[in-house]
């Protein structure tokens, strides 16, 4: 008699190991199996020193093989017990999400300076191009995207995708969007501690159903905290977008996250540079620019920082109020607006090609902890 070791695996695959959930295969309790004519030897892991689990575990096993594979087998178990391996509750693990092309983070260095407006207009535009878009809310502590696409009395539902359950993001405008702001009342705030945010995004990124991406977008917290680690931490990202407008206090911060993005560490390719609020334009002067924050700000930063220039958005009354209506301000057809939001858009897909063509696939970046700093390595 001879036995078959894919039979076996199959047969082991009916075993729950107790407290792991998943069967002792799929979970990797099961190291090893070796098959010598009627004699079979499984090496087994476990991850508790419980004796009571662990002869449970080796039983199961035999009366496994002898019930559903060979009543005549010699069932040798190999048991180890090894400590599970702590996790960081601040990190995401770290995976590719299959069927996502590419994935671009939108960020700024502070707060106000339009970083959610511009995500959602670019969102829009690249629908427009004919390219197929999900927005990632990561701003976990000020979500607006509910409000941007008009989705604020939504709510993801729930779709089994492979005999797994997942949450189905919310569509506006060909656009697939899931934000933390489905999830709490308008008027709530969110008061949580790294861990608990950085499981908020676990899920939305990775027991969601996002389907086939030719982009995702990912709108930033501002600055440069727990959240960004942790994204850059859980997906390959394709490339950054800093967003910042002209004056000098928002370029010092833009400048400390392009360097973030940048540095040896975590060497997330900039794409380029977008400047908000770069002028004004009077309806009643539509020749006048009124520099209300510094001339070309963002666009020398980008120069002296070697990224490129993306291009700059002007203070319109309309971008605004759309955003407040719920309709990107890039949907408005023939508009000023809307040829402004393609050029930046073409910019932004022309970095992408580029950098796909120059560049090795991002991974995600490996964090651990040392002596009470944190250490980056690829």
């Amino acid at each position: 008699m001879k036995l078959d070791r894919k039979e076996i695996l199959k047969a082991l695959e009916t075993i729950t190991i107790a407290g792991e959930g998943k069967n002792m295969v799929e979970s990797g309790a099961v190291a090893n199996v070796v098959t010598f004519g009627d004699e079979v030897v499984v090496d087994l892991v476990l991850h508790t020193p419980a004796m009571h689990i662990k002869k449970r575990a080796e039983e199961d096993i035999k009366k496994t093989i002898h019930d559903l594979v060979s009543p005549e087998a010699k069932v040798k178990v190999n048991t180890k017990v090894e400590a599970a391996v702590a996790e960081n509750p601040n990190q995401i693990k770290g995976k590719a999400i299959p069927g996502i092309k590419n994935i671009i983070a939108v960020a700024s260095g502070k707060g106000g300076v339009g970083k959610s407006t511009v995500t959602a207009n670019l969102a829009v535009t690249l629908t427009k191009m004919g390219f197929s878009v999900g927005v990632l809310d990561a701003d976990i502590y000020g979500p607006s995207m509910p409000i941007m696409f008009d989705v604020e009395n939504e709510k993801p539902v729930s779709v089994v995708v492979d005999g797994k359950s997942k949450m189905k993001p919310v569509e506006s405008y060909e656009v697939k969007i899931l934000s933390i702001g489905f999830f709490t009342a308008p008027s709530q705030a969110v008061i949580w501690r790294g861990p608990m945010a950085s499981k908020a995004l676990n899920q939305m990124i990775f027991d969601a159903d996002w389907g086939e991406l030719d982009f995702m977008l990912i709108d930033l917290p501002p600055g440069t905290g727990d959240i960004h680690l942790s994204i850059v931490q859980s997906l390959p990202i394709t490339g950054v977008v800093v967003v910042s407008t002209p004056q000098a206090v928002a370029l010092a911060d833009a400048k400390k996250g392009v360097s973030m993005f940048m540095s040896e560490a975590i060497n997330v390719p900039v794409l380029g540079i977008i400047e908000n609020m770069a002028y004004f334009t009077p309806e009643e002067l539509p020749d006048n620019k009124y520099y209300l924050f510094g001339k070309d700000g963002a666009k020398n930063l980008a120069e002296d920082l070697d990224v490129p220039f993306l291009g700059g958005i002007p203070i319109v009354q309309s971008i605004r109020e759309a955003g407040d209506y719920g309709r990107p301000a890039a949907m408005q057809t023939a508009s000023a607006v809307e040829h402004i939001f393609d050029e930046v858009t073409r910019n932004v897909v022309q970095e992408t090609v580029k950098r796909n063509e120059n560049l090795p696939a991002s991974e995600a970046v490996k964090i651990t902890t040392m002596a009470g700093c944190s250490a980056v390595k690829k």
